[in-house]
């Protein structure tokens, strides 16, 4: 991964409390993944920012590179990966997800 997207995806995480890098956008979601993951998001009701992969493919192969993660969607809360639909489901169901996003959106 270049410099160049390293620092933009750094500063992308930095500049939002909470954000989601994901296939096209809150309001249009382009997989069921991303739709689950906007989905628990908007369910607690806070800001948060989006980034549509699809628009920008070294941002796609990038934001895997920085997490070392190999999925879309990615979440990101003050700064720290939180991870992608799976683990975010799991955060919700045991109760974990809420309280992370909340006091980021505050």
């Amino acid at each position: 991964m270049s410099e160049d997207v390293m620092k933009k995806i750094q500063e992308q995480i930095d500049k939002n409390n909470i954000i989601l890098y994901m296939k096209g956008s809150k309001d249009m979601p382009m997989c069921g993944f991303s739709a689950r993951v906007v989905q628990l998001l908007n369910s607690f009701n806070v800001p948060y920012e989006t980034v549509d992969v699809l628009q920008d493919p070294q941002i796609r192969q990038g934001i895997k590179d920085f997490s070392n993660w190999p999925t879309i969607p990615q979440l990101y809360v003050k700064g720290k990966f939180v991870g992608g639909c799976d683990i975010c489901i799991e955060l919700q169901e045991s109760g974990e997800l809420e309280p992370i996003v909340k006091s980021a959106g505050e």
